[in-house]
């Protein structure tokens, strides 16, 4: 096939890309430049200049294409940004889905677990858990926008798969997006860490998962493409013994975080910048986001690999990368 891929720079789309030429595809991605770019090099593959939150763009990238990723998106965990993430997350998602709707081919729609029910430190959540608490933060609120404009063409008669990927670390991470808690715990030493957890998942098996639901998703469905339920403590520990550094002590209660965030949201308030620690972001640390990926596993025939592999292999990439000191 010819597959659209759209935020082939990003973390997933980079690997969804890869992942489609070594099956054997074509691949035509969206890019805002045409300046060379590494994450790019060595891969044979077709670039068109534009942006997905532009139509006339998004009608030129998907014509004549047979499938359609749609992996662009603005990952943003604050109060602030809200109307540019409801354009990239939310009006984007509608352009594309209504531009393969009326080219008659499929797509499959990036959105994140953050849009479905939170799950518990002993009971992760599916995609029919019923419930919320999510934190209304701007990327849950522009990645619901998303899924609610492409549930419209769905009805319009698109055929539409919806994939919801967990806390991804894994090579290709060129930005970096999730990897940069891996750059983190390289320079800083962190005694104290939230009480929360993610669902720790391989971009590489979520590439396979996405290109899988592409073959054999069904169309309105949700997929859970996740991987090990591990807590921020587990996993922080995890990292910084991997890189051979000091590894945190404990986790840290649940007054020290909400004092935190009361603290950062009230500079904002004074006129200061929102940065990434933040009462939004402190608030989603502090939950366990622990997810079930049965459906995609007996469906799609989604597999995940040891998230100790994930993690060695993201830092080695981010050593060869020249993102870590060398060993």
């Amino acid at each position: 096939m010819l597959i659209c891929i759209t935020g082939a720079t990003g973390l997933l789309g980079n690997n969804v890309a890869r992942a489609a030429l070594d099956q054997g595809h074509r691949v035509r991605v969206l890019t805002r430049s045409d300046q060379p770019l590494e994450c790019f090099e060595g891969l044979e593959l077709e670039r068109v200049v534009g942006d997905v939150t532009d139509r006339s763009s998004v009608e030129a990238v998907v014509r004549g294409c047979d499938a359609v990723v749609h992996s662009a998106g603005l990952v943003y965990l604050g109060w602030k940004r809200l109307e540019e993430a409801n354009r990239i997350n939310g009006e984007a998602a509608g352009l594309v889905a209504e531009a393969a709707r009326r080219a008659g081919i499929r797509m499959v729609h990036v959105s994140t677990t953050n849009t479905l029910a939170v799950g518990r430190r002993h009971a992760a959540a599916n995609e029919e858990t019923p419930g919320d608490g999510q934190v209304p933060c701007t990327y849950v609120t522009s990645k619901r926008l998303g899924e609610t404009f492409v549930r419209e063409q769905i009805d319009e008669g698109g055929d539409v798969v919806i994939v919801h990927p967990g806390f991804m670390l894994g090579p290709w991470d060129w930005k970096p997006s999730s990897g940069e808690i891996v750059l983190q715990l390289q320079q800083h030493f962190t005694p104290l860490v939230p009480m929360g957890g993610v669902c720790l998942c391989d971009p590489r098996d979520v590439a396979a998962g996405v290109l899988s639901a592409l073959e054999n998703g069904v169309t309105g469905r949700h997929y859970i493409l996740g991987g090990e339920n591990w807590t921020h403590f587990r996993l922080w520990r995890a990292i910084s013994q991997a890189l051979g550094r000091p590894a945190p002590w404990c986790p840290i209660g649940p007054l020290g975080p909400r004092a935190l965030g009361v603290i950062a949201d009230g500079f904002v308030r004074c006129g200061m910048q929102e940065r990434q620690v933040n009462g939004a972001a402190v608030r989603i640390a502090s939950q366990c986001h622990f997810y079930d990926s049965r459906r995609a596993m007996d469906e799609l025939g989604y597999r995940n690999r040891s998230s100790s592999e994930s993690i060695g292999d993201a830092i080695a990439w981010f050593r060869k990368a020249g993102k870590l000191p060398p060993v």
